[in-house]
């Protein structure tokens, strides 16, 4: 049986027809019919059982301490650390690293009763658009194993999109959620930077990094989002106030609903004519249910992907330089001098990806090239900020294509970089401007491979984002 949503599965639970274990054996069970996919480097098999016994036993003598999150089953991110578990972030230099706490999102759900089934893959240190950069191999799409689910976090949405749990926790960087959920027709979710904590989330790109989600319908990624936004001393970025509970929604009347869509992005050459087709007819079914839509012109859309990847790999240069072979992880044998383990390890411990972002990230950064680079990118990325936030000042969503085309051939990668950093055109403005964004599924194509359309909001707008693609029942 496939559960489409938490409400479903709470209710066939607490009427008896359906077992926390059963629940859990069928989910294992897929993961089983569709581990030739890769989507999970680790199945949490005995612990997902044991702890669904355990709920079965309370269901049955004490339902009023039941947690909001019963009867949900999470796959996690190889990302995200899980205390005396494994994590790797799809890397050989944290082979065999065991984490000593668990992120504060995850805490939050665990102690709501929800289910953590296992890790998925991921490319590594999440950096890439295909998951085809991990250590652990590629994953494949579940609409045509032939393709590639998308990335980085296309373990998770795999995870989702072959019902093998029913929400996924993965991270967005530059649109590592919201593209592999177009690629393989499920929702991501990134929320507003700073709503939900970034404590035991791998560093990539800080500034940029934010905990995501992955789910077959919109209520469940709300009830998820009203457990894991809460304030946490471990994360200076977090807001203090305006987390997901604060947040009010007036009445909602889409006739008084404002959309913009950028004309840029529409009118880009590597855009997808069927998915081109398909974001104009969906313009025309707003228009029709009375909301109001306008184009507008966003100049500086050419700009978000070299501004991303320059801030990024700045970053990640920063972040990454703590894996040395020293203190955990990945350490070469037979070294005899201490440059010679930093070397070693590094050039064995890291794929060619992560090495590549590295050595543009100590660039961009150097002396030389400092002003030229990186200053100029953070005053664009203001720049960037400042014109997002004045649409929202007349405008309550703005919308756009997820991904400019639908998963390639795992055969087909191409060759030149910029041609798969381009595939981020669509996701990165979020990142770079800090607010939320969500991927919903729009349809397929002539070849049956799904693609999303993506919808934006301004800062702490999380849950207006969310209730409006409710109200409309998109997801």
């Amino acid at each position: 049986m496939i559960y489409t949503s938490l409400k479903e599965i709470q209710n066939l639970l607490l009427s008896g027809e359906l077992s926390t274990e059963q629940l859990v054996i069928s989910y294992l069970e897929r993961i089983e019919t569709t581990k030739h996919l890769n989507a999970f480097i680790e199945v949490y098999d005995d612990e997902a059982l044991n702890k669904a016994r355990e709920l079965d036993h309370k269901m049955k003598h004490s339902p009023d301490t039941l947690g909001k999150l019963f009867g949900c089953v999470i796959s996690i991110k190889d990302m995200i650390v899980y205390k005396n578990h494994k994590v790797s972030a799809g890397s050989k230099i944290l082979d065999g690293f065991i984490s000593q706490f668990s992120g504060t999102a995850l805490e939050a759900v665990i102690r709501e009763d929800a289910i953590i089934i296992g890790r998925t893959n991921c490319d590594e240190f999440g950096m890439g658009s295909a998951n085809t950069n991990s250590y652990f191999g590629p994953v494949a799409n579940g609409a045509d194993h032939k393709r590639v689910s998308g990335g980085s976090s296309g373990g998770a949405a795999v995870s989702v999109q072959t019902d093998s749990c029913l929400i996924a926790f993965g991270t967005d960087t530059g649109g590592s959620v919201r593209q592999p959920a177009s690629l393989c027709g499920v929702i991501g979710f990134k929320p507003t930077y700073g709503l939900v904590s970034r404590h035991g989330l791998v560093a990539y790109a800080s500034s940029f990094d934010q905990l995501g989600l992955m789910g077959r319908n919109v209520e469940d990624i709300d009830v998820v989002m009203t457990v894991i936004s809460e304030l946490d001393a471990y994360d200076a970025t977090m807001f203090q106030t305006g987390l997901y509970d604060d947040q009010v929604i007036d009445d909602f009347n889409l006739t008084t609903i404002k959309v913009a869509y950028l004309e840029e992005a529409i009118n880009n050459e590597s855009l997808d004519k069927q998915i081109k087709d398909a974001f104009y007819g969906y313009l025309s079914h707003l228009t029709d249910q009375g909301v109001s839509v306008d184009k507008i012109q966003f100049p500086l859309l050419e700009y978000v992907v070299p501004v991303y990847y320059i801030l990024t790999t700045a970053e990640a240069s920063s972040n990454l330089s703590r894996y040395d072979g020293v203190r955990y992880g990945y350490r070469p044998e037979k070294v005899t001098t201490l440059e010679d383990l930093y070397v070693n390890t590094r050039t064995n411990g890291f794929g060619q990806e992560v090495k590549k972002r590295i050595m543009l990230g100590s660039f961009v950064l150097s002396e030389a090239y400092f002003d030229t680079y990186f200053t100029k990118a953070q005053q664009i990325r203001q720049m960037i900020k400042e014109q997002i936030h004045k649409i929202f000042e007349k405008f309550d969503f703005i919308i756009l294509p997820t991904t400019p085309k639908v998963a390639w051939q795992v055969a087909e990668k191409p060759t030149n970089p910029m041609e798969i950093y381009l595939s981020d055109i669509y996701t990165v403005l979020s990142n770079l401007a800090g607010i939320p964004a969500v991927s919903v599924p729009l349809g397929n194509n002539i070849d049956g491979m799904p693609f999303g359309i993506q919808i934006l909001s301004n800062v702490k707008d999380d849950k207006k984002l969310l209730h409006f693609i409710k109200h409309l029942k998109l997801a």
